[in-house]
């Protein structure tokens, strides 16, 4: 599967599933640098603002956004359905971060994430994100989860706080 998407805008995120690995991928352009991604991606408070469903508020428990470092937060709707989500960071630079992912609602679905940030150049950065499951019936089940509904909130809120200047 190719992964050069320089000649198309991803206003919305494009989540696909790879055919060969059991891997999601994920592209989104902004209207930011990379380095206000990459600040949206590492800053405990900025992160907790974005992340997940528009009707969810988030709580980070713990958070360490540095190589060897580790996060849990969650995160409960209207309805007080709780979500627990915890990793640890492999990779933290500014172009790109590696993560380990998972739900605490199956805590043996260990999820590889790798995000990287591409300069489009004129102020935009596409991000693309992987997350490599460890089976098709794991990343298949993620997709079946809803997940592109807290993807697209959350990244719509990025949009907002770069238009409003918080990032």
């Amino acid at each position: 599967m190719s992964t050069a998407r320089t000649d198309t805008r991803y206003e919305q995120a494009a989540i696909e599933a790879d055919q060969t690995v059991p891997m999601i991928h994920i592209w989104r352009d902004f209207a930011g640098t990379p380095e206000q991604l990459f600040r949206a991606h590492t800053d405990r408070d900025l992160y907790a603002r974005w992340v997940g469903p528009a009707d969810q508020s988030v709580v980070i428990d713990r958070w360490d956004a540095s190589e060897g470092g580790a996060f849990r937060f969650h995160g409960d709707d209207c309805g007080g359905d709780e979500q627990v989500f915890r990793g640890c960071f492999h990779t933290v630079r500014p172009d790109r971060i590696v993560q380990t992912f998972t739900w605490e609602g199956m805590p043996d679905g260990v999820a590889l994430e790798t995000l990287t940030f591409e300069d489009l150049g004129d102020g935009r950065t596409r991000l693309h994100a992987t997350s490599l499951c460890d089976s098709f019936e794991a990343r298949d089940a993620w997709l079946r989860s809803g997940m592109e509904v807290g993807v697209n909130d959350g990244y719509a809120a990025i949009d907002r706080m770069l238009a409003d200047g918080t990032l």
